[in-house]
């Protein structure tokens, strides 16, 4: 399939079932800490700026933000995980939000679980991972921040990574960097493969 990143927009941004597009357009939802850099990799991947907001305040995303894309794919933004300044009651909404999202919705074909590349995955990262596994949704796992670990060590993050999260050999696995645009091209064909 061929798309034109150029044709990309926010679509909008979604509290509950009742708000998501109803059509048949697949979706792709991207998955992580608050500070891993979500927006940056989509904005990296959609080669603009600031379609995706990126914040110097982690937890800033508080809805699922829908990106139409040419039409043909849509990208979902769900809210941060594991920020502390949000309160308990806050989180949980969250975490219903997404897993509603995560577990009912018939376009989502994948979900990009992003870490960072330079920490073991957190508690959180795990779980989301254990959550994806046992519903059985199809995971992209992207390490972000490539560009802050010199590259001869990148097998080492790497295995460190997959050790935590007890990673499936089935599932794929990125290095990405938003600064150089390494793993752009792989994270490309991981998603086009799962649509």
């Amino acid at each position: 399939m061929e798309i034109n990143t150029h044709n990309a927009e926010i679509l909008l941004s979604a509290a509950n079932k009742s708000h998501y597009p109803q059509d048949e357009i697949p979706e792709i939802a991207l998955a992580g800490r608050s500070n891993v850099g979500k927006s940056s990799f989509i904005n990296t991947l959609l080669n603009r700026k600031n379609l995706a907001r990126t914040s110097g305040k982690p937890g800033k995303t508080q809805l699922l933000n829908f990106f139409n894309i040419d039409d043909k794919l849509r990208f979902v933004d769900v809210p941060g995980y594991g920020y502390a300044k949000v309160s308990k009651t806050e989180r949980a909404k969250w975490g219903k939000m997404i897993e509603e999202y995560l577990t009912s919705r018939e376009n989502l074909r994948a979900v990009v679980s992003l870490v960072d590349v330079r920490h073991e995955p957190s508690t959180d990262d795990v779980q989301m991972y254990e959550f994806l596994k046992y519903y059985e949704i199809p995971v992209i796992v992207v390490a972000t921040k490539a560009d802050k670990v010199p590259r001869g060590k990148w097998n080492k993050y790497e295995s460190v990574i997959k050790k935590k999260l007890d990673f499936d050999k089935n599932d794929d696995f990125i290095i990405f960097s938003s600064v150089n645009k390494d793993g752009l091209d792989a994270a490309w064909d991981a998603i086009l493969e799962k649509i």
